[in-house]
């Protein structure tokens, strides 16, 4: 369950979004990793994400039982419009995952799951070089039989990690945690998208001018017209609609979420 305190989430089209600071949620991260609490699980929403939830109940039940951090210039337009204000930081996993790692000093055994199988390799070769005092496992790549997952969860068993990061994008990798994911699988897991990706290398970073205006969207648009085009010409606009319908009609009312 949530261990963040009440009133520190705020409702994003039916999808409870925590609302911290990088210094809270760093903070709060660190002291679950090292602690002795219960398994805690999180994902992150954007406006691509939560046009998913808008029509696929079996991801928003996995999104409602994980910790959801805030993701995107889009979900802050949707703080804005719901609640008056923007969350209180941008905790996108591309950044966030890196960082949490850097902040923790205590070694670590991080759980690697998902992407193409020399993705994975790269990514687990450039998380150790950037933080070597924590020990990285490749686990598995993204391609086994999802529907019979008993060798990967045995392997992520022996490992024990600390952290496990699953990247298999949205909605597989929630509804996959949600699925499969139990203790000694973690005692914090993340969903992380295309983290992998950026962290091997495979998908570049947008310039710093991209990220300081809140365009990356716009800048792996340019970088993969092919594959993401219907992402954000469509669903950007798909978002807002689904947002003004929200407002309009208020929160447990909107068609498909509940009361």
């Amino acid at each position: 369950m949530p261990a963040v305190e009440k009133g520190q989430h705020r409702d994003i089209l039916g999808i409870r979004v925590a609302a911290l600071g990088w210094a809270q949620a760093l903070d709060e991260l660190k002291r679950t990793i090292e602690g002795n609490g219960p398994q805690r699980i999180f994902n992150f929403l954007n406006a691509n994400n939560a046009n998913l939830a808008m029509r696929n109940s079996r991801y928003r039940q996995g999104l409602s039982k994980s910790e959801v951090l805030p993701d995107g210039v889009g979900v802050d337009i949707a703080s804005r419009a719901l609640h008056g204000t923007a969350f209180p930081a941008n905790l996108n996993g591309t950044d966030f995952i890196p960082a949490l790692l850097v902040h923790t000093e205590k070694p670590l055994k991080v759980a690697l799951i998902g992407a193409r199988p020399d993705i994975l390799e790269r990514a687990t070769v450039n998380f150790g070089t950037a933080t070597p005092w924590h020990e990285f496992v490749a686990v598995s790549d993204g391609y086994f039989d999802k529907n019979d997952s008993s060798k990967v969860l045995a392997d992520l068993s022996a490992v024990n990690p600390d952290i496990t990061l699953v990247a298999m994008g949205s909605p597989s990798q929630e509804i996959w945690i949600d699925s499969n994911i139990g203790q000694g699988h973690g005692r914090v897991v993340f969903g992380v998208g295309a983290l992998f990706d950026f962290v091997s290398g495979a998908v570049p970073r947008a310039p710093e001018f991209f990220r300081n205006l809140r365009l990356e969207w716009v800048w792996r648009l340019i970088l993969e017209p092919s594959r993401l085009w219907r992402r954000y010409i469509l669903g950007n606009p798909v978002f807002l609609f689904h947002l003004l319908r929200y407002k309009v009609l208020g929160a447990g009312r909107h068609s498909g979420l509940p009361a």
